[in-house]
């Protein structure tokens, strides 16, 4: 009887092994990105700390969906969009790719949060890519007259993509679009992109609010700031801090100390309590981790503290 047993239990687990593959391979590693420069509206809460945001916008996120969603930024995707992203993502649901867990960047607000681009001209968009993937991006441009205190809709949106880029190189973990800025469209506008994957159905979507018609681009959110890392288990690419996000204290470049200690450096593994320097100021490591380039002590307060 129990051989009997074992060779049921054998024979229902390789009738399962198809299935239990493909529910590994379209889980929580399936999070790989977001546009950061101009910064994403996901993007752009995340860098001001989940667990209190600055901006009413993202405060807003917040109160809708908690802060699960941030921790996640880079998971806006639908794993089997295949292409079919019209017919899949309703009108007013475009920015959260039509997932319930990121509501909250549909919400039609004036108050986003916006990255100012130049009147015209040659800009690189960046993609903060946390797992390299095959594909190719689009990017749309609102109609002129879009109002972004309404959810966004496709009618919004020009009808061909001013910028299309496929299988563009990874460099310091993100992927660089070289284009210009849409001509004809000064004043308030939204940048939406699809990111669709060639080796697989998965795609990817960002909204990035900017206004075009500045000189010299100007952003509000820094295109060099570099994501916390996330608590999410999904964030294949980033350590999981036990401690949440939060702004680090002011100090004095001029009263920190910091002839004792060495300067931060990539590639190094600290351990908690490490203190080094940066930029002037004298930081304790707060998670043990291996330095990355884009995780420098100023702009990743969930591993670094400011003494």
């Amino acid at each position: 009887m129990r051989a009997a047993s074992r060779a049921a239990l054998a024979t229902t687990l390789l009738a399962l092994a198809p299935t239990l593959a493909v529910i590994a391979l379209t889980g929580p590693a399936s999070s790989h990105g977001t546009m950061t420069t101009p910064a994403s509206r996901v993007y752009t809460c995340y860098l001001e700390g989940p667990e209190s945001p600055d901006t009413p916008a993202c405060q807003a996120v917040v109160a809708l969906g908690g802060t699960q969603p941030l921790y996640d930024w880079n998971e806006v995707n639908i794993a089997n969009a295949a292409g079919q992203h019209r017919s899949i993502i309703p009108d007013g649901k475009l920015c959260s790719a039509n997932r319930t867990k990121y509501a909250g960047l549909d919400l039609g607000r004036s108050d986003w949060k916006t990255t100012t681009l130049p009147a015209s001209g040659a800009y690189t968009f960046r993609i903060r890519a946390t797992a390299p993937h095959l594909g190719s991006w689009q990017l749309y441009i609102t109609r002129p007259g879009y109002n972004p205190a309404t959810p966004l809709r496709w009618g919004d949106l020009e009808a061909s993509p001013f910028l299309t880029v496929t299988n563009p190189a990874v460099v310091d973990g993100y992927y660089s679009l070289s284009g210009t800025i849409p001509s004809g469209h000064p004043g308030r506008h939204l940048i939406y992109m699809i990111w669709q994957r060639s080796d697989s159905p998965e795609a990817f979507y960002s909204c990035a609010d900017v206004v075009i018609g500045g000189t010299v681009p100007s952003p509000s959110v820094s295109p060099s700031a570099s994501p916390r890392p996330s608590t999410s288990p999904s964030a294949s690419a980033s350590p999981s801090p036990s401690v949440s996000p939060s702004k680090s204290p002011s100090t004095s470049p001029s009263a920190s100390p910091t002839g004792s200690y060495p300067a931060w450096a990539p590639g190094v593994s600290y351990a908690t309590g490490t203190r080094v320097t940066y930029q002037g100021v004298v930081y304790s490591c707060r998670q043990a981790h291996t330095s990355l380039t884009g995780w420098e002590p100023a702009t990743t307060p969930a591993l670094w503290l400011a003494v």
